[in-house]
């Protein structure tokens, strides 16, 4: 077999290969930019996932969704997750989609059973406000700095929050008196049918003469 031959001199030379463990490219710019706050990393199929301290997240989604390298101009999700017994027990997660760049990104934050709250990303992104709310109907997680934080789903006199893997889904729910609606719009719609008379028809048709 001939040896290969080698490039002549003065040729660009080819660059070499990352490291198979070199974090991607937006979690290497968090990890430089965040070196304190990222906690660790992973990537599968193409979808890269960070995972960092509650304590300055806000700084890190700002800095998401501000940064040229980054821009995520779009929050897609926001939900919770119970882990129980596991601890950290909950984690909340994040998935941010960059239209302008398009490149995405799952950010997940632990939180300890007892110290379920974190800031407020709703003056970043807008949809993250009802995102929240039912976070916090359906896990208790609490949103810091949150314009409108009450239940989205349940009514507020309910117990619990039943995505809580300890949610007794036995116990009886206070029950409360129907309330009344006040609609934005009114829709009742007013038809006027055309009478008998008007439309031409006087009574029953009549019967055929009889020869």
């Amino acid at each position: 077999m001939s040896e290969a031959t080698p490039p002549p001199e003065g040729a660009a030379q080819p660059e070499a290969a990352a490291p198979a463990d070199s974090p991607p490219e937006l979690t290497a710019l968090l990890r430089s930019t965040f070196a304190n706050s990222v906690v660790d990393h992973h990537c599968q199929h193409g979808d890269e996932t960070v995972i960092i301290r509650r304590e300055g997240m806000l700084e890190v989604f700002r800095f998401l969704k501000e940064d040229p390298r980054c821009a995520f101009d779009m929050m897609i999700d926001l939900t919770a997750a119970d882990y129980l017994p596991r601890a950290p027990r909950f984690e909340l997660v994040v998935h941010l989609k960059s239209i302008t760049l398009h490149h995405r990104l799952r950010i997940k934050v632990p939180l300890e059973e007892g110290a379920e709250e974190v800031d407020t990303i709703s003056g970043l992104w807008v949809a993250a406000n009802w995102y929240e709310r039912e976070c916090y109907d359906m896990y208790g997680i609490h949103f810091a700095g949150h314009p409108d934080l009450r239940r989205l789903l349940l009514y507020e006199e309910f117990q619990g929050h039943p995505l809580r893997k300890d949610y007794d889904y036995h116990v009886q729910q206070p029950l409360v008196p129907l309330r009344a609606v006040q609609e934005r719009h009114d829709y009742e719609m007013v038809v006027e049918y055309p009478t008998p008379a008007e439309d031409g028809d006087g009574g029953p048709p009549e019967e055929p003469a009889q020869d």
